[in-house]
């Protein structure tokens, strides 16, 4: 079957990427047309969470399957190797194929020699960092079980076309929001995971919440969800000093609410320990409007002033404020509200709160004393 032209696919990808799909629809349909224009036999397109990189899910193609999850994360996470998907950042395009990183030597990788190779047979891998706006929003991988490595040319592409996935992975962010049902949990869900990867302790809550995740299931039965692994595994760098960052990821639930789930390892009076604490909270606005307005595609000057606005700061407030011109603000809002679809300030709050609060405010529950709703009985 001939190959599509790259110019082709990569404008359909974009095309997919505006269209208002969640992540899983767009992942895999943007998969299949990436997949016209550049042959490879399993694909694996995971979003993070901007803040902070941290892999947030993944939707498979090609027979990949959950079942191998735990050694995946243990890989990238945990096992010293010579890359890991942040350091595609740091390559030009941000994109990197392990035979050419690797001189063809793939198996100086122990990712590849002891997980790629004897668990799918694979001959090639190709990781492509997805940015938009010079912010993060997920990376794709490639994989082929023969017919050579990847070229410079395909990786040059998948380069190219890597900011059309992040465009995609940011859009679905907010797709789906209004046919969200809530489910009420109360509290906080604590799980402590041992260094084997089991659950030894866990919470009331946490059944709950872990069920609501996307990628979730039944706590006592199942293994963690990999959007918790995740956490583990980078909690486990922090112990040992390789990473600077505080393991902290932003997800939405199956019930359309947003929670914040965060891990910290569990070290003895000796400083030593392997266990890991993951808590999930449900999320508070300052903690999700600023997601929330960056997947609009707000440039940082308009985040500033959507900043302001959701504040109820006039219009000369905000020129003080930012020292612009009251005649420039007005065009950063006219921009905004055209991202947006919206069409005045009052419109814009209501859009930018309500995926936090639309679940809430159709099981009509109160606002309590402290700001915040009161779970209602």
């Amino acid at each position: 079957m001939p190959l599509m032209p790259a110019e082709r696919a990569r404008s359909r990808v974009e095309s997919l990427a505006v269209a208002g799909l969640d992540v899983p629809t767009f992942s895999l349909a943007a998969t299949e047309v990436l997949r016209s224009a550049l042959p490879f036999t399993a694909a694996c397109m995971a979003p993070v969470d901007p803040a902070t990189e941290i892999l947030t899910g993944t939707v498979k193609w090609g027979g990949l399957t959950d079942n191998e999850d735990e050694i995946w994360a243990y890989h990238e996470y945990e096992r010293e190797d010579l890359y890991d998907f942040r350091d595609v950042l740091q390559r030009p395009g941000a994109v990197l194929a392990v035979r050419h990183e690797t001189g063809d030597d793939p198996r100086r990788s122990p990712r590849f020699a002891e997980f790629y190779e004897p668990t799918y047979g694979f001959a090639d891998e190709l990781r492509a960092g997805c940015r938009t706006d010079g912010v993060t929003w997920g990376f794709f991988a490639l994989f082929r079980d023969g017919g050579g490595a990847f070229t410079p040319a395909e990786q040059a592409f998948a380069s190219s076309v890597a900011p059309a996935f992040a465009l995609g992975f940011r859009t679905g962010i907010l797709a789906g929001a209004a046919e969200a049902t809530l489910t009420a949990v109360e509290g906080p869900g604590v799980i402590v995971v041992a260094a084997s990867g089991d659950v030894v302790q866990a919470n009331p809550a946490a059944h709950a919440r872990v069920a609501d995740l996307p990628d979730g299931g039944d706590l006592d039965i199942g293994p963690l969800p990999f959007s918790l692994r995740t956490l583990v595994g980078s909690a486990r760098m922090l112990a040992q000093g390789r990473t600077p960052r505080i393991p902290r990821a932003r997800l939405r639930t199956r019930s359309g609410q947003w929670v914040v789930a965060h891990a910290s390892p569990l070290l003895s009076r000796d400083g030593t320990g392997t266990d890991v604490v993951v808590t999930i909270e449900e999320a508070r606005p300052p903690e999700i409007v600023p997601l929330v307005v960056a997947a609009f595609g707000l440039t940082s000057r308009e985040q500033d002033v959507v900043a302001l606005v959701l504040r109820g700061v006039d219009t000369a407030e905000i020129a003080r404020t930012l020292h612009l011109s009251a005649y420039t603000v007005q065009d950063h809002l006219k921009s905004i509200f055209a991202k947006v679809g919206v069409r005045s300030r009052r419109e814009l709050t209501a859009k930018v709160f309500f995926d936090q609060y639309a679940a809430r405010l159709a099981a009509q529950e109160s606002v309590g004393p402290s700001g915040w709703f009161t779970p209602s009985a």
